[in-house]
């Protein structure tokens, strides 16, 4: 997918993620935002709102299956196999903050990522990131380079 002018958008009332290519809408993604509504303070869990840009990005080349632990690849999460973690998987796009009330998103890592419950996305269930389906997350990954804006909306 060759990008000349990349932007994500998050729609929190749609649970959607949309790359654009300027104004031309490239795919759009079902996502998952907090299940705690959207807020701004450190330890909310929440979801925090407005323009960000993407400030560092994990996992490529490593399997769509491998999960992280403190954004370090510490296995292959296998989904025949339930876990109860809520797993950061396949890819991190780590947000940050491009705005005063968002400014310390980075300090509470948030990040767009694949999640172990993909079943779940397209509704809220996360703690404070967007989720994607690994195979989704890791197509945005490839296309969205550093720096990338990023808009979260109600």
């Amino acid at each position: 997918m060759q990008i000349s002018q990349p932007r994500i958008e998050v729609s929190i009332g749609t649970q959607t993620l949309n790359l654009w290519d300027g104004s031309r809408l490239v795919k759009q993604w079902p996502c998952s935002t907090s299940k705690f509504g959207i807020g701004f303070r450190e330890g909310s869990n929440q979801t925090p709102l407005g323009a960000f840009r993407v400030a560092e990005k994990i996992g490529g080349g490593l399997s769509q299956l491998t999960f992280f632990k403190a954004r370090v690849p510490v296995g292959e999460w296998n989904p025949a196999r339930p876990v109860d973690d809520d797993l950061i998987v396949s890819r991190i796009l780590w947000l940050e903050g491009a705005e005063s009330r968002n400014a310390n998103t980075r300090e509470r890592y948030i990040y767009i990522h694949g999640t172990n419950e993909e079943e779940r996305v397209g509704q809220t269930g996360s703690h404070g990131c967007v989720r994607m389906r690994n195979a989704d997350v890791a197509e945005l990954f490839d296309a969205a380079p550093l720096g990338a804006p990023v808009w979260i909306e109600e």
